[in-house]
């Protein structure tokens, strides 16, 4: 495994930033990321992306270049962006969080601010973790952390939209009460081909599967995940009533979590969801195409950088 100035001996590294990561701040941030990478004598050049389609363009662009130290500012969405277009390349990753969400940085144990981040990277050590790869409509892509079917799906439009600008978790919990109000229950069939599970049908508010303990930025549904295990969690949200989920709306903004009656979780590799009607399947907040999606782990299928163990 090699080290992160190796792999620097004659490449400077690539940070791809995308400009319209979280809430604003952003140049704020990247002031800050430069003058810390020039102090510590970190090569490093910056590139502004504007969509996901630019910067699969510029991350084949640096790897064949040459360029093998690979890091995204933005959120799980950005970072879902470079390893789809990195992946199968010799290169380590990175990133800086500078999203709404953040969680899979979350799980690699990086603080929240972009810079502090760099800070802790730049000193840190790499580690293979696991992604999902989701299989919708023929088309396969990567994800890194949550993903999922019904409310969260339908609610990702408005976090990406209205709510673009709002803080963190509140800016999901937003979008979801906005999406609910015209939410239909949604009767779910996950089936777990390679691991014997029995299938789980359920009328649920979402089926969810996930990489990392949280999403929705720090909503922990999945509290005993992790990314470098070989499995991930797929959870059944329960079809609630309206009262229900008002009532579970401070518990989520405080805590980022849902009573444990609401939830049924199962630990695979593998699941095949379906729906009794029409709905999408999103992957780190990203529309990755219809359902039926067959969902897997890819074990060990990126090196990212992460902090030095204590």
């Amino acid at each position: 495994m090699c080290s992160l100035r190796t792999l620097l001996s004659d490449r400077s590294a690539i940070v791809f930033v995308n400009r319209h990561a979280g809430s604003g701040g952003l140049r704020r941030h990247l002031v800050r990321v430069r003058a810390l990478f020039s102090a510590r004598s970190f090569p490093a050049e910056f590139i502004l992306t504007e969509s996901r389609e630019e910067m699969a363009e510029r991350v084949l662009a640096a790897i064949s270049a040459g360029h093998r130290v690979l890091l995204a500012m933005g959120g799980d969405g950005t970072l879902q962006s470079l390893v789809n277009a990195a992946q199968g390349g010799d290169v380590l990753l990175g990133i800086l969080p500078a999203g709404g969400g953040n969680d899979f940085a979350a799980a690699l144990g990086l603080p929240k601010n972009p810079a502090a981040a760099a800070e802790s990277i730049l000193s840190g050590q790499p580690r293979d973790v696991d992604l999902l790869r989701a299989t919708a409509d023929g088309r396969e892509r990567l994800y890194v952390g949550g993903g999922g079917v019904g409310l969260d799906a339908d609610s990702a439009r408005y976090s990406a939209g209205v709510y673009v600008r709002w803080p963190g978790r509140l800016r999901y919990i937003a979008a979801g009460l906005h999406a609910l109000r015209e939410f239909k229950p949604l009767q779910v069939r996950a089936e777990f081909p390679v691991s014997g599970l029995p299938t789980v049908e359920s009328q649920v508010l979402l089926a969810a599967v996930l990489n990392t303990p949280s999403y929705g930025a720090g909503l922990r549904l999945a509290p005993q995940a992790r990314i470098d295990d070989g499995l991930f969690t797929a959870l059944f949200v329960k079809n609630l009533r309206a009262g229900e989920v008002l009532a579970a709306v401070p518990r989520l903004i405080t805590r980022g979590d849902l009573p444990d009656s609401y939830v049924t979780r199962v630990s695979a590799k593998r699941v095949r969801l379906s729906c009794d009607r029409e709905c999408l399947f999103h992957g780190d907040g990203e529309i990755l195409g219809p359902a039926p999606v067959q969902i897997e782990v890819v074990p060990k299928a990126a090196r990212m950088l992460v902090p030095l163990k204590t």
